[in-house]
């Protein structure tokens, strides 16, 4: 017999011989979201489970005790455990654990963080101010240190211990705990900030550190600086997150892998996280497109536009091939980071997402959210604003509960709302429900936009994976609004993220600033960089339990046109690079920065092209589960008879069109090649998928729901 603990309860289980589990586990701000995976079977089990902000390692141990359950399975039958988190981006947005951060820089430069960059963030027509971002840390937790190296690493002025000593103490006296270092051009030569580490665990010992040349070993000085205090910041907390499930996790079962996924589109485990907290901050959403693009790929779909609504914002992401797009050019709120993270565009378009009146007597939709508490006015808990699923309810398109019936809806409350919005602008109940989710429709089209048709992709060949709890529900519209080639909807889409973390790998990124034009490359220096990144990625993976034969390294560079503040990465091939293979790189980003900006200098002599970063990232493989087909029959239907609706209510998808009798099905009783015309509305557990007049879903091989506009524009 096996006994899983979560706190003080018990749950006693029968030991099953040959199983090996997988479990993914993604936190968010309102549900804890399990998969686990059964290798041996291929049994699949998905459930939720309510967060708990306050403590969020008890919400993560009463999903590991719920799936045990539904699995009938033991601690012992599982394998892994795999995390997404949202602790360290939480922290962040909401400003916490700031009060305590310090930060030393080299003599000269303490002004960094007021010089910052630049922006326009709503264009120059809109706006007549420069705006920076607020300075994470004031100017009286600056401290400076003599010493100064020079571009390539060598030595200008040596490193003042004295001083160093001065300003370790000055930090300790003061109580200021966590600390972030970086000295210029580290990236090049780290001696100078190892040695100000060394002075801090001798004159300030409980301090929490982050060095630059640790976090991002790469140029500019402001975005390094920027990075590398954001690391420090969410240090404290997140060792403390961490620990705490490893301590749970080690009563049930000691030494359980477990894996935390990171920004890259890769995981690592858990004790190497608290080294590098940064690495976690995009975590969920990278998840989620990397889900998205498994099941994508299975069903035969290489064009991805992946689109992960929650209840207070959508996250957007773009795959080609099932790769999504990298980016080193993100932000964490308001604060620049460029650690390597999956391309993702947030916009404030989920189901809680407030609708309002502006000054103007315009309908807005967020970026406000209702959150989970009160949440939307339909949940009865005490909200007052009407939101996105408010609108959905009162025209009909979701069922009068969620999660197949524990959290009841509210109609009337709903309706309330919402007249109360529609009386003010002097329209209809349904005039105002409608122009709600056209508002957010069109919101969530334009962060679609971003990350295709403004990366020089036609929109029109991409077909759309929607998931998470309210993903689907304008998916529809979005198909009409954009001229999409069509809509993926995955099995359980309220999970896919949870999913999505059991298809990665550990990816360990490691960065190196060479700026050299090409004409001038030293192929000699580019080689011994990289296999000094490759030897350093090699060295982690054996830390994480990967043998040598299991190793793999995937190189890149950061290359761009002279002038140019901005570099475009191209992949580089394995193995010593000669000046042919340095061509294939460089006609490579010519192809590459025409594709992303429409066009190239290729055979401008005039432009010169500067190798800038070299980047390597080791990869060590763990357990996957596979996509299974779904058997005909599976549901218990007989033979040779169709999908029947379990009800039919009247639902309003066209003002013009009006009420109109709409089929429900429920997911669960569909099979592979089944097909349902619109309108009808799909539901299952954690999601529902309005299926508009004019449309048809069907069912694939591996469950997808697949939605189709019968008659194209």
């Amino acid at each position: 017999m096996m006994t899983t603990i979560t706190g003080a309860r018990r749950t006693t289980l029968s030991r099953v011989e040959n199983r090996r589990i997988l479990i993914g586990v993604d936190t968010g701000g309102t549900f804890t979201d399990l998969v686990a995976v059964d290798e041996v079977s291929g049994r699949l089990v998905t459930t939720k489970t309510p967060s708990t902000p306050a403590d969020p390692a008890e919400g993560f141990m009463t999903g590991i005790e719920k799936v045990l359950v539904l699995m009938q399975a033991g601690a012992g039958d599982v394998v892994a455990v795999s995390h997404g988190t949202t602790v360290a981006t939480n922290q962040l947005l909401e400003g916490r654990g700031l009060a305590a951060l310090g930060f030393i820089t080299t003599e000269g430069y303490e002004s960094i963080l007021e010089i910052a960059r630049q922006s326009v963030p709503d264009g120059y027509g809109n706006s007549y101010f420069w705006v920076k971002p607020p300075r994470i840390v004031p100017a009286d937790r600056v401290a400076t240190v003599r010493g100064r190296m020079d571009f390539r690493g060598q030595e200008i002025r040596p490193f003042d211990g004295e001083q160093a000593r001065a300003a370790a103490r000055w930090f300790r006296d003061h109580g200021i705990t966590t600390i972030g270092v970086c000295f210029l051009h580290s990236y090049a030569n780290p001696a100078h900030e190892q040695a100000m580490r060394e002075v801090l665990s001798v004159e300030h010992p409980e301090a929490v550190v982050s060095i630059s040349s640790d976090v991002l070993r790469e140029y500019r000085e402001y975005e390094r600086s920027m990075t590398t205090l954001i690391d420090a910041a969410v240090k404290p907390r997140m060792a403390r997150y961490v620990a705490g499930i490893r301590r749970r996790l080690d009563e049930v079962a000691p030494a359980l892998p477990f894996h935390v996924m990171k920004s890259n589109g890769g995981v690592i485990s858990a004790d190497q996280v608290v080294a590098q907290p940064i690495a976690t901050v995009l975590s969920g959403p990278a998840a989620g497109a990397l889900g998205a693009g498994r099941v994508a790929t299975a069903a035969g779909v290489d064009l991805v536009l992946t689109l992960d609504g929650g209840g207070t914002s959508t996250d957007v992401a773009v795959l080609v091939g099932g790769e999504p797009t990298l980016t080193t050019e993100g932000s964490v709120g308001e604060y620049p980071s460029r650690i390597p993270m999956i391309d993702v565009v947030t916009v404030g378009a989920g189901g809680g997402s407030v609708a309002w009146r502006s000054p103007e007597g315009a309908l807005k939709v967020g970026p406000r959210s209702a959150g989970a508490d009160p949440g939307p006015m339909c949940y009865g808990k005490g909200g007052v604003e009407p939101t996105v699923t408010d609108a959905h309810l009162v025209l009909g398109r979701i069922p009068t509960h969620l999660l197949g019936g524990e959290i009841p809806l509210d109609v009337a409350a709903a309706a309330q709302g919402i007249a109360e919005l529609a009386g003010a602008a002097g329209i209809s109940l349904e005039h105002a429900a409608t122009g709600i989710l056209e508002v957010s429709a069109w919101n969530q089209a334009n962060a679609l936009r971003q990350v295709s048709v403004a990366r020089g992709l036609d929109v029109r060949d991409f077909t759309l994976v929607t998931f998470g709890g309210s993903g689907s529900l304008l998916a529809c519209r979005l198909v009409d609004v954009l001229g999409l080639a069509g809509v993926l909807v995955p099995t359980n889409p309220g999970n896919l993220s949870a999913f999505g973390l059991l298809t990665v790998d550990v990816r360990l990124d490691y960065v190196r600033t060479w700026v050299a034009p090409d004409a001038d490359l030293d192929l000699d220096v580019v080689n011994r960089l990289f296999d000094e990144l490759a030897e350093q990625s090699r060295a982690a993976l054996l830390t994480e339990g990967f043998g040598r034969e299991q190793h793999r390294t995937v190189r890149s560079a950061d290359l761009r046109y002279a002038g140019q503040a901005y570099e475009v990465r191209v992949a580089v091939p394995d193995g010593p690079l000669d000046r042919a293979e340095a061509d294939r790189v460089v006609e490579a980003f010519h192809d590459a920065h025409a594709a992303r900006y429409g066009y190239s200098f290729r055979g401008d002599a005039a432009q010169r092209v500067e190798w800038v970063n070299l980047r390597v990232t080791g990869i060590g493989p763990i357990p996957h589960p596979e996509l299974r087909r779904l058997t005909l029959g599976g549901t218990g239907r007989p033979p040779g008879t169709g999908p029947t609706p379990s009800g039919v209510r009247p639902a309003l998808f066209d003002l013009q069109q009006g009420w109109v009798s709409t089929g429900v099905y429920q997911r669960a009783g569909l099979e592979p090649g089944d097909q349902i015309s619109g309108p009808a509305v799909v539901e299952e557990y954690g999601s529902t998928v309005p299926v508009h007049p004019g449309f048809t879903a069907r069912v694939d091989p591996f469950g997808n729901l697949l939605l189709h506009k019968e008659v194209a524009r």
